[in-house]
C-alpha cells in the first residue's frame, strides 16, 4: 500500500508560479511510475505530467510542456511539479498518482494508487 500526499496548491495570478509537492509512504519508491493529473470543475481528469522509476524519462501533456516540470527524489520518496506561467485554464484540483505498470502512463486508469488531491487556482 502506498499513501500519497499533496501540498503546495494555492491561489496564483496568471503568469504566476507554483510548486507541488507529494510526499509517498512506501520503502519502495523508485519502483513506481509517478504521475499528476488534474481536474477541473465539470471536467473529467486529465493526465498533466509523468515520470519513470529512475527518473531519466519524463512525459507532458501539450498544454503545459515547456511550463510546467515534473521532477521526483527517490532518496526523500516525493515527487515535484515545478509550475510555471500559469494560465487560468490551469485552475483544477491537481492530483499526484503511482503505478507499478510499465505501460498507459497517460492514463488515469493505470494507476494504483492515488493522493486526495491539492487545489490549484489562478486568477486572471
Amino acid at each position: 500500500q502506498v499513501q500519497l500526499v499533496e501540498s503546495g496548491g494555492g491561489l496564483v495570478q496568471t503568469g504566476g508560479s507554483l510548486r507541488l509537492s507529494c510526499a509517498a509512504s512506501t520503502r519502495t519508491f523508485s519502483n513506481y511510475v509517478m504521475g499528476w493529473f488534474r481536474q477541473a470543475p465539470g471536467k473529467e481528469r486529465e493526465f498533466v505530467a509523468a515520470i519513470t522509476r529512475s527518473g531519466t524519462i519524463t512525459y507532458y501533456t501539450d498544454s503545459v510542456r515547456g511550463r510546467f516540470t515534473i521532477s521526483r527524489d527517490n532518496a526523500k520518496n516525493t515527487l515535484a511539479l515545478q509550475m510555471n506561467t500559469l494560465k487560468p485554464e490551469d485552475t483544477a484540483v491537481y492530483y499526484c498518482a503511482a503505478t507499478d505498470k510499465y505501460s498507459g502512463y497517460r492514463s488515469d486508469a493505470t494507476y494504483n494508487y492515488w493522493g486526495q488531491g491539492t487545489q490549484v487556482t489562478v486568477s486572471s
